[in-house]
């Protein structure tokens, strides 16, 4: 990872003053529109399908394009613990906003696997249901690192499915990424153990940074094939203010697969569903698909569906936002008026129906926020 320079970042004391104070304000007002429907839609047409939901701010990875050493380094003051929400607090969000026409609920982190028992909250979110009385899709995002001695018990509280964040196969390359000194072969030990009990079907998300990790292109792409895993090439983004983020570093995805298409002919794939993220390509000869996660170079804001909560309980409508919505205050009852669910359901609404964030779309216009949110306190 490039060097940080006065030129390119904050200086390193005012970032971590905004890492400590993000900026926040209320859900207000509780009382939205009246509508013929639970289900909200933004300013620009688009539902609410997709939460995501941080459960830790803590990561034990110091990756430099998401949580870099030299700011989040030994003395980071992390979230204390009676500010996090509780698994009963997520869980009533969770069914409010199932309420209103979510229908995936995704868990991330920091690396949500350090959340102590973090199987009860899976098992207590399984035994929710979306507006149709369907199950939500449950899945989670992890670096992998402890999912070896983790994946049984995901699955048997209720997990569907899982997304594995993996930068190279190299073992060299992959610790000079994490700066934890932690190795490939246990990542890999963690997805065979979360095929072995059924948590799939598995996704492997690489970023990918010119001059940094793109000789892993085609040993990831090889190692993956015919696995029933789907490798998915992520362009480096400029989430947050401190990964020194610099358009040089950027791998357009359309190169990424021109290089696997030279080696593994490739074909594209019909998508999944409104509002996925990722373009799909297969394999000519029918060992799986890749996918391509590319918001620097071809903006998909025109059909985001998705909605953060931070693990304190901040809302953020998109993953470049500077700033938030505070939704735990209205949880807390010791905190003043207990707001019913009904009433934080037509906030959730309003929210949502003021949402008109593309800032990928914008970026490309050459328009940007001054601050945005750390994608290790909202999740990925």
């Amino acid at each position: 990872m490039a060097a940080m320079s006065d030129s390119t970042l904050v200086p390193l004391q005012r970032l971590r003053e905004q890492l400590r104070s993000p900026r926040t304000s209320p859900i207000l007002p509780l009382q939205g529109p009246r509508s013929a429907t639970p289900e909200p839609i933004d300013r620009l047409g688009r539902p609410l399908r997709d939460l995501r939901i941080s459960v830790t701010d803590r990561c034990n990875f110091r990756c430099g394009y998401c949580m870099p050493r030299d700011v989040f380094g030994n003395d980071h003051p992390f979230l204390p613990q009676p500010q996090l929400l509780s698994f009963e607090e997520i869980t009533r969000t969770a069914r409010i906003f199932l309420g209103l026409g979510v229908r995936k609920l995704r868990l991330t982190g920091g690396e949500p696997l350090l959340r102590r028992h973090l199987e009860r909250l899976v098992e207590q979110l399984a035994q929710l249901r979306t507006l149709d009385g369907e199950a939500p899709e449950l899945t989670l995002t992890t670096n992998g690192s402890i999912l070896a001695r983790k994946a049984q018990a995901l699955k048997d509280a209720g997990l569907h499915r899982l997304t594995v964040s993996l930068d190279a196969l190299d073992d060299a390359v992959f610790k000079r990424m994490n700066d934890a000194d932690f190795p490939v072969a246990d990542v890999l030990a963690g997805i065979e153990a979360a095929q072995a009990v059924g948590l799939g079907p598995i996704k492997v998300n690489m970023v990918v940074q010119r001059g940094v990790n793109d000789d892993q292109i085609l040993p990831m792409a090889r190692h993956f094939r015919g696995t029933g895993i789907e490798l998915r090439f992520i362009e480096f983004m400029d989430v947050g203010n401190t990964n020194a983020w610099q358009m040089d570093q950027v791998l357009p995805s359309s190169q990424v697969r021109q290089r696997i298409h030279a080696q593994f002919p490739l074909q594209a794939a019909a998508s999944q569903r409104a509002g996925e993220t990722a373009e799909r390509w297969s394999y000519a000869d029918g060992q799986g698909t890749v996918g391509f996660i590319s918001s620097v170079t071809k903006a998909f804001c025109g059909d985001c569906n998705r909605l953060r909560l931070s693990t304190d309980g901040q809302l953020f409508t998109c993953l470049f936002a500077s700033r938030g919505h505070d939704l735990r205050t209205l949880l807390r009852a010791d905190q003043g008026h207990s707001h019913s669910d009904d009433e934080i359901a037509a906030g959730l609404r309003h929210l949502w129906s003021q949402r008109e964030d593309q800032y990928s779309q914008l970026r490309a216009q050459g328009v940007a926020p001054e601050h945005r949110i750390e994608m290790s306190y909202i999740g990925g």
